[in-house]
């Protein structure tokens, strides 16, 4: 192989690495994360803490700095708000998360 045909591989390589979710969400749910969001009124809640369509929470400055204090939220709203929701069910909510707004590892804009 030819330099510009091995830093393409290399490149397509490292992208591709970035894409993944990071390894505390591999395996979660995110169809029960989804799911679980829209039972609990997650988004009612984030409106009421924040306003306008509730996003903002997700941009604390330098709170929710990485995917274990992200998980680490979700399980202090899931015991402040006594849902109830056992530990694959917190990591569910959180891949979801990751997904849709943080998206730790990721060198794509999250969503809002």
């Amino acid at each position: 192989m030819n330099r510009a045909a091995l830093a393409l591989a290399a490149g397509l390589a490292s992208a591709g690495s970035l894409a993944a979710p990071p390894s505390i969400f591999e395996g979660a749910d995110l169809a029960l994360g989804e799911k679980l969001i829209a039972e609990h009124g997650c988004n009612a809640c984030h409106v009421r803490k924040v306003g306008g369509d509730g996003s903002a929470i997700y941009r604390p400055q330098g709170r929710i700095n990485s995917p274990g204090a992200l998980r680490g939220m979700v399980e202090y709203c899931n015991t402040e708000l006594n849902l109830g929701l056992f530990p694959e069910e917190t990591t569910a909510v959180a891949a979801v998360l990751q997904r849709d707004h943080y998206r730790f590892g990721q060198s794509t804009p999250a969503r809002d």
